[in-house]
């Protein structure tokens, strides 16, 4: 009976003891049991009830930082992921085939400096500025070797095209394709990292404004293609 009277308080258990009402002692017991009892209730409720908030609160911090997740191409901070398989079984956006076709398209050159070749025109109307988009890349230095891509990671990346939230030479190269095509980029230094990128196992390094180049692949624009339908 004591350890049930204890987390009830002092005053409480005074009063029990006393029994100035004159209650039989089985009664009081019984009395305090329930009472005990339904504080207890109350109290493991009170505690379910915060848990639960508590276990909400993470879920919507753990949704939250998944979406957040997904970035991966800011100019300040760009890290690759799964950098451990050989460079050969790296998946690309353009494999062997699409490589000795590339030789015979024409480059295009843009009045900034970026340069590039359409693998794939798709279709429908370009992203506006400022409108979402979802691309997959393959970001490549010079010699070919990978230094980033989304294919990597499983998850095609998501920004607001135009918005200065990915390098400028990925900005303006992404701004005049359209949905299903496939383009890549050559990006002179000045559009680039002005930064560059520090080595890593199985990521070369990239030197402060050095050219690189993107595999571009635009899968669609969420907004956009709610508007077309």
């Amino acid at each position: 009976m004591a350890s049930l009277l204890l987390p009830i308080g002092s005053a409480f258990g005074k009063s029990l003891s006393a029994n100035h009402q004159g209650i039989p002692s089985d009664k009081v017991q019984s009395l305090a049991v329930r009472c005990c009892s339904t504080l207890d209730l109350k109290a493991e409720a009170s505690m379910a009830s915060e848990f639960r908030d508590d276990f909400n609160v993470i879920r919507r911090r753990d949704v939250i930082g998944l979406v957040f997740g997904l970035s991966g191409l800011f100019i300040d901070s760009f890290e690759a992921q799964g950098a451990g398989l050989p460079p050969e079984q790296k998946p690309r956006l353009c494999d062997d085939t699409c490589e000795k076709e590339l030789e015979n398209v024409p480059m295009v050159t843009t009045e900034s400096g970026l340069q590039y070749k359409d693998i794939k025109v798709g279709e429908g109307p370009s992203p506006p500025v400022g409108f979402q988009v979802a691309a997959n890349y393959v970001a490549m230095v010079p010699s070919g070797q990978i230094f980033d891509s989304s294919l990597e990671k499983g998850l095609p990346y998501i920004f607001r095209v135009g918005s200065g939230q990915v390098i400028q030479g990925l900005d303006e190269g992404i701004l005049s394709m359209k949905i299903g095509g496939k383009r890549r980029l050559y990006i002179p230094g000045s559009l680039a990292f002005p930064k560059g990128l520090t080595s890593a196992p199985g990521r070369p390094r990239v030197a402060p404004s050095s050219p690189v180049i993107f595999d571009v692949s635009l899968e669609y624009i969420p907004g956009l293609e709610l508007d077309e339908e």
